[in-house]
């Protein structure tokens, strides 16, 4: 019994020799990861309402008896309430041209009421309820392009003072 005892204990003194061994081995290595780090420059983007497809937002030629307006639709389709309009004047809204870098989508900032008036002189009519097409936000295509056309509502005053009225009013687009 005395042999088996002393082959148990050499057995359990060996086992925590290689345990104490393996700890000894474990706290000394050291283990490592990596990862890449990277960037990608894009192109920035620009909008322009002066390429060769683009135009100004035009109400047309109002006759003024009373108050009312005028609205534009992005589409460029014409609708009046309590005043008149010349029938072949020229209406449309107004198309801005986005460049960017391909496929990217981007957001449309359009004038807030209250922002834009149309002056002749001293006399004013506001424009509001500003619209796009696409509206809110659109998708460069395949070339790094996009139409984006808008429309709002004038309002004309009753017996609105005759005149040429104008205003220059911004759209901002941001990459999403």
């Amino acid at each position: 019994m005395k042999g088996l005892h002393s082959v148990i204990k050499l057995a359990g003194l060996s086992i925590f020799g290689l345990a104490a061994s393996i700890a000894l081995q474990a706290s000394t290595v050291s283990v490592s990861s990596s990862a890449t780090a990277g960037a990608s420059i894009i192109t920035p983007l620009s909008i322009s309402n002066n390429g060769s497809a683009s135009q100004g937002l035009e109400f047309g030629q109002i006759v003024a008896h009373g108050g009312g307006w005028v609205y534009i639709t992005p589409a460029g389709v014409r609708t009046v309430y309590g005043v008149e309009v010349v029938p072949s004047s020229a209406s449309n809204a107004a198309t801005f041209l986005v460049n960017g870098q391909a496929n990217n989508t981007f957001s449309i900032v359009l004038p807030a009421d209250g922002t834009v008036t149309l002056t002749s002189g001293s006399n004013t009519m506001p424009v509001i309820s500003f619209a796009s097409n696409p509206s809110g936000s659109g998708t460069l295509d395949s070339t790094g392009n996009k139409s984006v056309s808008v429309g709002a509502t004038l309002l004309v005053g009753a017996n609105q003072t005759a005149g040429n009225y104008t205003a220059t009013f911004p759209v901002t687009v941001t990459y999403n």
